[in-house]
């Protein structure tokens, strides 16, 4: 054979294009309290608090007047939209049509957007109100924190199990999720829905997902019948519905993930913060939910245009149905 073949040789390429790791949309959206179709510059969430039912004492008396508590929380809309462009004479020079892959990938973005908010009310201040007017509510304005009691710190472990330490600085621990768990009882917080479906969530990374899987309570059938260990992964465990997702907050502050390219950050995060909450705990509301366009813009020479939006906004909505959880990185312990 000719020694000169080489020049024949040819390269092919793949007709399709392969989306990189990245969270795959929104992983919160169905745990929380979700609400459609609202509309003006911000929306208020009603509550009630609860009442006592009073005895009878005594034969024809007044009948009884007990006055309900109402207050409510503010919901701010955030904007969010993506879009990209594909040009005619780019398309020609390809094997591949990237249009579906472009919708895909702004899709996947809109949803950890939606992530972003859920967990930024789970973390964040509360904004609301009482009626204290016989007509109408005072303007929301005040700032809800979530209380100290609420919050279950790196060094406490009030009700250690496997050896674990009640001191130092720990990650998520089962006896961390004993007392995250006796925190949301204790208030009444952990009921289930009508089709007796658990409403408790456990948001976690990878890495303290990982610390809790070397427990042996996670492991033993005795205590939980996933089966962690032969899955390679933990769904649910002594109630909660575990989802995992990289964007938890740090305690100093800086997010799992930063930009626009959602780049995973190495280093300088030694704490982050999981969250134990009932559903009825967050809510979330949609001004407009996520709208896709795919069409030509005839001011870029009539290029194909991928558009993506949606408006949005969470808050907390019951301080006692969420407690925080922080929790030293496995990698650093």
């Amino acid at each position: 054979m000719s020694t000169q073949i080489t020049t024949a040789f040819v390269k092919q390429y793949s007709a399709n294009v392969q989306l990189l790791v990245q969270q795959m949309g929104s992983r919160l959206r169905g745990a929380v309290t979700a609400e459609g179709g609202k509309i003006g510059e911000e929306v208020h969430m009603d509550r009630l608090s609860a009442t006592a039912a009073q005895k009878v004492t005594s034969r024809h008396a007044d009948s009884p007047l007990i006055s309900t508590p109402h207050d409510r929380r503010r919901v701010t809309p955030v904007d969010y939209d993506w879009g990209d462009m594909i040009d005619n004479p780019d398309r020609l020079r390809t094997l591949i049509d990237p249009a579906s892959a472009y919708a895909v990938n702004a899709a996947m973005a809109m949803g950890r957007s939606m992530d972003e908010e859920i967990i930024g009310a789970l973390k964040g201040s509360a904004y609301g109100s009482t009626g204290d007017s016989a007509t109408s509510g005072s303007a929301s304005s005040s700032s809800i924190a979530l209380p100290a009691a609420q919050k279950i710190t790196s060094a406490t472990n009030t009700y250690p199990v496997d050896g674990e330490t009640a001191g130092n600085a720990q990650p998520l621990l089962v006896g961390k999720l004993i007392h995250a768990r006796k925190l949301l009882a204790a208030q009444d917080a952990d009921d289930y829905d009508i089709r007796g479906m658990g409403n408790l969530f456990l948001v976690v990374n990878s890495a303290q997902l990982a610390h809790l899987l070397t427990s042996t309570k996670v492991n033993s059938a005795d205590f939980n019948q996933i089966r962690a260990l032969v899955a390679g992964d933990l769904n649910q465990f002594m109630g909660f519905n575990i989802i995992r997702t990289e964007k938890i907050p740090s305690s100093s502050g800086t997010e799992s993930y930063s930009g626009t390219t959602e780049v995973p950050q190495v280093g300088g995060v030694d704490e982050h913060y999981c969250y134990a909450f009932h559903r009825r705990g967050v809510g979330l509301c949609l001004w407009e939910d996520i709208v896709a366009r795919i069409s030509e813009r005839p001011d870029k020479r009539f290029s194909q245009y991928i558009y993506y939006r949606m408006t949005l906004g969470a808050t907390r909505l019951e301080e006692e149905r969420v407690v925080q959880i922080q929790c030293k990185d496995i990698a650093k312990s």
